[in-house]
């Protein structure tokens, strides 16, 4: 296969259905959170892997360009490796799917086992291929421009890193606590915004893009990090997890009163500690 984007495409077809098989035989659809990280990863290891095959090509970068390269490629492992262990540790603590896939299920029929291939497999994996674009056109590039692009995105990606991580680690202590079922998480990064792990993906996303610029990137695919703040923002991330917390945890109302939404800021005056 001579052109990398559609190399890149097939393998994610290919990473995502194994995802969908494993999901049938187990009957979860939720399995495809921890696949969701490692899969740019493997995006970014098929575009260097047919980068290197074709290294005696006349547009094939130095030797130079491919340890600058790393950069990317490390940001890119560093990040979808760790969400994914993450949510894998997380997805194998819980009995039963995750309530947004159990919905989906009851909304469908018979036949959901193969509908989620298409509604919910498929679909991540086209939605994974169209964001991780920058990283790989950055891959396949042999330019760079400012180095102020590598400069911000760098200090944007290890912000919206450590934001990630540790707002999952609080959270999965907190979680780990059975007096905590029905109580809200407003204590260390969460006393700042609602969502410190949706916001430090965002971070992480425009961070990638900036420094996927830096190698080369066209600025068009400026469409992979607002896709992702959407979806964070307003779909998948914020939108839905808020759509029926006030039901099930009693003092979000009051959290919602005194913490910011996404964007991390110091809480209200009159902020207390939820019980």
């Amino acid at each position: 296969m001579n052109h990398p984007l559609l190399l890149s495409a097939c393998v994610v077809l290919i990473y995502v259905s194994i995802a969908w098989l494993i999901s049938a035989i187990i009957s979860r659809a939720d399995i495809v959170d921890p696949f969701w990280g490692p899969g740019f990863f493997v995006i970014a290891t098929t575009i260097v892997m047919f980068q290197s095959s074709n290294h005696l090509t006349a547009h094939s970068p130095t030797p130079g360009f491919l340890q600058l390269q790393n950069v990317l490629l490390l940001a890119t492992a560093i990040w979808g490796l760790r969400l994914g262990l993450h949510l894998l540790i997380r997805w194998l603590g819980e009995k039963h799917e995750d309530r947004r896939y159990a919905a989906m299920r009851l909304q469908g029929n018979e036949r959901w086992w193969l509908h989620s291939l298409f509604t919910v497999f498929w679909l991540q994996g086209l939605i994974m291929w169209i964001v991780s674009l920058p990283i790989q056109f950055a891959l396949l590039d042999n330019t760079t421009r400012s180095e102020l692009w590598l400069l911000v995105g760098v200090i944007v990606f290890l912000t919206g890193l450590c934001f990630e991580t540790i707002g999952d680690w609080q959270l999965a202590r907190f979680r780990r606590s059975t007096d905590n079922a029905e109580r809200v998480l407003n204590t260390g990064l969460w006393r700042y915004t609602r969502h410190p792990n949706y916001f430090g993906d965002f971070a992480v996303w425009w961070g990638l893009f900036a420094i996927s610029i830096h190698f080369g990137a066209p600025v068009w695919t400026v469409i992979s990090p607002l896709i992702m703040s959407w979806l964070l923002m307003k779909f998948s991330g914020v939108g839905m997890l808020e759509k029926d917390i006030r039901s099930r945890r009693p003092g979000y109302e009051e959290y919602i009163r005194q913490t910011s939404t996404f964007w991390p800021w110091f809480p209200s005056n009159d902020y207390t500690e939820l019980q």
